[in-house]
């Protein structure tokens, strides 16, 4: 019977391409972990913040512009009472909100915010001649309500 020996030297060529591969990869992986990290606030967070700006300006618009058109209706001499519904999403972004008008004479002015953004418009047009006030929220019940006397 013949024995088996071998007068090579073993090679370590394919462990060494392994453990570089293995390295190699293990290095990408951190640097793709620590990327998404960073680009989460500037892919995701920063165009949804601004998105919800934008929807809230947009929002406090056509309260106002809302609040205006029921205000103009009636005359100043008649008694009235005008409900309107006021159409504003229930989410921004899939956040909620908060409508809130404030203010006096004619720095009346709707505050639309919710999760550290806000957003201002005056409320022109009804000026120091009449007041307005009240607050909403997206959900729930939305009108405009004006009675007079």
């Amino acid at each position: 019977m013949r024995s088996f020996t071998t007068d090579r030297k073993p090679r370590e060529d394919g462990v060494s391409s392994l453990i570089a591969y293995i390295v190699i990869s293990g290095i990408l992986m951190v640097l793709i972990v620590i990327t998404m990290i960073l680009v989460s606030n500037t892919v995701i967070q920063r165009p949804a913040d601004q998105l919800t700006y934008y929807a809230f300006t947009d929002i406090a618009n056509g309260v106002s512009t809302k609040i205006v058109d029921v205000y103009a209706i009636p005359s100043d001499k008649s008694a009235v009472s005008i409900t309107s519904k006021l159409n504003i999403p229930e989410t921004v972004a899939g956040r909620s909100y908060f409508v809130d008008i404030q203010g006096t004479g004619e720095s009346q002015n709707v505050i639309v915010s919710g999760n550290s953004i806000s957003s201002t418009v005056y409320l022109s047009g009804i000026g120091a001649t009449r007041s307005a006030g009240g607050n909403t929220t997206g959900s729930g019940i939305k009108q405009i309500s004006y009675n007079y006397p």
